[in-house]
Order: structure tokens, then sequence, then C-alpha cells
């Protein structure tokens, strides 16, 4: 199954797109809540989260510990913008390409970009878990001058 840059699903199975697209919104709904144990029961026992300045959580556990410390801390009151650019289900698991923000208020642009490695969670009948996320920060001016100089590095 893929989605369109839209976000529209282009692919089989709409069973697991809803499910998939159900699992980043309770994560993007604990984040906006500050519910740092609730945006950690998103994720696997063992997941990895690496966020844009290269830090590396490990575990839903300690992703939802170290996230409630940055929802009580400097990140208190932001919201998370997404936006599903790519779903692409292989068997049990998933990859999945967003384009995202977090501010105070809504973003003038998504800026950030982030690739989820989803694996189904076989404890609630089907359900989806992120074993693994990447975010980084997206920069357009360096995008562009590469383009510029080496045209065929642009992507279709």
């Amino acid at each position: 199954m893929t989605t369109d840059t839209t976000g529209a699903a282009t692919g089989a199975d709409d069973t697991d797109d809803t499910a998939i697209r159900a699992l980043l919104e309770r994560a993007r709904d604990a984040w906006n809540r500050g519910d740092g144990a609730a945006y950690g029961a998103c994720f696997t026992a063992d997941a990895v989260d690496v966020t844009f300045v290269g830090t590396v959580y490990r575990g839903g556990p300690e992703i939802g510990r170290a996230h409630q410390a940055l929802f009580d801390g400097f990140l208190k009151g932001t919201r998370m913008a997404l936006e599903i650019v790519d779903v692409r289900v292989h068997g049990d698991s998933a990859v999945v390409v967003t384009r995202g923000e977090v501010a105070k208020r809504a973003p003038k642009r998504l800026g950030k970009v982030a690739t989820y490695t989803l694996v189904r969670d076989g404890g609630d009948g089907g359900g989806w878990r992120i074993a693994a996320v990447q975010k980084t920060k997206r920069r357009p001016l360096m995008e562009s001058v590469s383009f510029r100089f080496q045209p065929a590095t642009r992507p279709a």
C-alpha cells in the first residue's frame, strides 16, 4: 500500500492504512496533550527514536519518560502538525514518511521529515506500533542548491 503526497490511499489494504493513520494520530494527540506515557505507549518496548538533534531514545517507556520531561519543560504547550506523505506496508511491517513540525502556534510550513518503521502488534487484533523513527530537519535552500548543481539528484 502507498499513499500519494496528499496522503490519499493509493494501495490495497484499507484496514492497515486506517490503523496506521490512527496510530500516528494517537501519537500526535498524546503530544498535543503533553502526555509522555501515552506517547511512549505508541512505541514498542524496544523502539528507537532518533530526534532531529541526534538524541537516541530506546524503548517506549524511555521515550515516554523523556518526552514527559520535555513536555513539562521547553516543549510545554507545543502542538505537533503532521502530514503523511507515504505509507508502504511490507507484511507485518510498514514504512511511513511524514512531514511535520512542532510549535506553539500553527506552523507556516512543515520543516521536518520523519521516517517511521511500524510493526504489527499481534496483541490487539492486528494493530500497529512504532518500532523506530528518524526525524530530520529539512534544509530547502541546501536542497535547492544541490538540485541546481546536480539536477539528476532531484527526486521524481
